[in-house]
């Protein structure tokens, strides 16, 4: 495969790899701020990349650029690497695989991430995303997922992890899922649902949630406080946010009432049908004009 580089190789198996995609699949960047900060944390080491040269409409997906402290100019491409990281009594690792969506010849792609997977002893692969949703920010993160094998689903149900049943156009992380399943590994995906009307990215309250499940899965000794305080730090921007605007305070009130309903019932509100709730009420036509209590 000459579009794939290794740099090294790993001296452990590399049991687990853990998969997470900017962009689409990545709702104000709570899945890669995850994973960015448990890299970090646990220092991983990069040991392998896919040049993005045959995959890539540069077009569509543009590199960019930016300039270094001396001035010069520097271009950043669309990047695919494959890093990993090892606990000091451990004879195995973990494969953290950090990529962007490609334009272009997605099986090929998928069976690149795979065969690296393969070739390093992946028995399990788990993949972390977040999405929009019409979800208030003042209730708990909600969580959706899918699993290949019935012990990776019963630890998504006694987490609170709903199946989804999405069934519709779809991503590189199922494309991949694929490959990875007709490699014989097993395979968890999991979703954190990213209230739609916020735009702040990192959104640490999902990443939060996300890696907390993370970890329990790769059964990882890693200390969340700092993430949990920057979680904290903004939920409190985000409070001030809305307590500022009138419009979008009671849209989060109706969809506070309709989340705690759906609970109840345990049924999921259909996002469709929250957004164009949100559109005509933006729009006026669920508002009255204020009344001034001085004439």
């Amino acid at each position: 495969m000459e579009h794939l580089t290794i740099h090294e190789t790993p001296d452990r198996k590399l049991k687990r790899l853990v998969i997470v995609f900017s962009g689409w699949a990545d709702a104000a960047e709570g899945a890669t701020s995850a994973v960015k900060f448990m890299q970090r944390k646990l220092k991983a080491k990069k040991f392998a990349e896919i040049d993005p040269e045959e995959f890539y409409d540069f077009s569509q997906t543009r590199p960019h650029s930016s300039r270094t402290r001396d001035g010069k100019r520097r271009i950043h491409w669309p990047a695919n690497e494959f890093s990993y990281l090892t606990g000091a009594d451990s004879d195995s690792g973990i494969m953290v695989f950090s990529g962007v969506e490609p334009n272009l010849k997605w099986r090929t792609f998928s069976k690149t991430v795979a065969k690296v997977a393969r070739d390093h002893g992946v028995e399990s692969v788990i993949h972390i995303g977040a999405l929009l949703d019409a979800v208030p920010h003042t209730r708990p993160v909600k969580l959706s997922g899918t699993a290949s094998e019935p012990k990776l689903s019963e630890f998504l149900e006694s987490q609170g992890i709903r199946s989804s049943n999405y069934q519709g156009p779809t991503g590189i992380s199922s494309a991949v899922m694929d490959a990875c399943i007709n490699e014989g590994m097993q395979y968890a995906s999991i979703w954190g649902h990213t209230s739609h009307y916020l735009q702040a990215a990192p959104n640490h309250r999902v990443g939060s949630t996300l890696l907390n499940i993370l970890i329990k899965l790769l059964e990882l000794p890693l200390d969340l406080a700092e993430l949990y305080s920057a979680a904290d730090v903004f939920n409190e921007e985000v409070a001030k946010a809305v307590e500022k605007d009138e419009q979008i305070s009671s849209y989060v009130t109706k969809l506070e009432g309709q989340y705690d309903e759906a609970v109840a019932a345990i049924e999921i509100p259909d996002p469709a049908e929250l957004v164009r709730d949100l559109e005509q009420f933006l729009r006026g036509e669920q508002r009255h004009p204020p009344t001034d209590p001085s004439v």
